[in-house]
């Protein structure tokens, strides 16, 4: 299966870019396309640690957007990046993410934007406007995930397995017989391994895991382009280093919040076979916020490549955009 995005609006390119330096020795790379005068909406991507590619602006109408992306601290084009063998993530955390977004808000001039994230950027996009309601006009949110332990272990501690047995045995073949009653802080000791002979594969072998199964039909392109050791290692740690800490959240705390950001309007995009952040948790979130908008695609998986997620997120985005 090739990526195809023929939902999607036609490509466009940035008109302005920059790096913006947050503190504690990282810049965030950053970019605007679209409509110098449209309206300001920011795209949050997933991983964390997956960083922006150009079709990322493929999403919004560039006659009536504002397009502005950024890569996350650690991957991308920001710096410094997770992969290096000396990588130090203490400054990288969910409250300083929050704060390196509001920090380019202000400093491009925007008082209010739409927030779009999947994955874990319906993380990032829902714990942005808990923390900042003001600042949001609308929420656009795709494939949910909140970092529950049911949510993780699912997916990393063998829940998955049972529908991905031989994809799951190439998963754990880094880890010894005896750690892997706990991937995810087995993975954790070999990914910071500083020795790139222990990190490198176990990075591929993380990334490779998941890229293999965010879509219906596998993508070997995707997959290829994750098993890139720098970047399936920047990709892996930073995962690893938001799951062994739960995202430095409560459990449950992004659905319990929701009573602060009720009155934001609100679509969530879920494919029905969505085997990474399984559909329980769009559900979840829903039930406890009626008002936002739950759209089932049932003929998708994971990835916003897939057609029916990519028509139901520019339906979504063309729905809130200026008439």
């Amino acid at each position: 299966m090739t990526m195809r995005l023929d939902e999607l609006y036609p490509q466009t390119e940035p008109y302005e870019e920059g790096s913006l330096l947050v503190g504690d020795g990282h810049r965030v790379h950053w970019e605007i396309s679209g409509n110098p005068e449209g309206k300001p909406v920011v795209f949050l991507h997933g991983g964390p640690g997956g960083g922006t590619s150009p079709w990322h602006r493929r999403f919004f109408d560039p006659e009536r957007y504002r397009i502005v992306l950024l890569d996350q601290r650690g991957c991308g084009r920001s710096t410094p990046h997770a992969s290096e063998p000396d990588a130090d993530l203490r400054f990288v955390t969910t409250a300083h993410l929050i704060a390196d977004i509001e920090l380019l808000r202000k400093n491009l001039g925007i008082e209010r934007w739409q927030v779009f994230g999947g994955s874990w950027g319906s993380a990032l996009a829902l714990a942005y406007a808990q923390a900042h309601p003001d600042a949001v006009t609308e929420l656009i949110l795709r494939g949910i995930f909140t970092l529950r332990r049911e949510e993780l272990e699912w997916f990393y501690e063998g829940g998955a397995a049972a529908l991905f047995p031989d994809l799951w045995e190439d998963f754990i073949a880094p880890i010894p017989v005896l750690e892997r009653n706990r991937m995810i802080e087995a993975y954790h000791r070999r990914l910071f391994d500083p020795d790139p002979a222990v990190h490198v594969p176990a990075a591929v072998a993380w990334s490779t895991w998941e890229s293999s199964t965010v879509t219906l039909e596998p993508d070997a392109a995707q997959i290829a382009a994750m098993a890139d050791p720098r970047t399936a290692t920047a990709f892996a740690r930073i995962e690893n280093h938001f799951f062994v800490h739960r995202g430095w959240w409560e459990e449950g705390q992004l659905i319990a919040g929701v009573d602060g950001i009720r009155h934001i309007p609100a679509v969530i995009v879920q494919g029905r076979h969505d085997v990474c952040t399984p559909m329980m948790t769009a559900w979840d979130l829903h039930r406890a916020w009626p008002e936002a908008e739950l759209v089932v695609v049932d003929d998708a998986g994971h990835s916003a490549a897939e057609p029916g997620i990519q028509r139901a997120l520019r339906a979504a985005t063309d729905r809130f955009a200026p008439r």
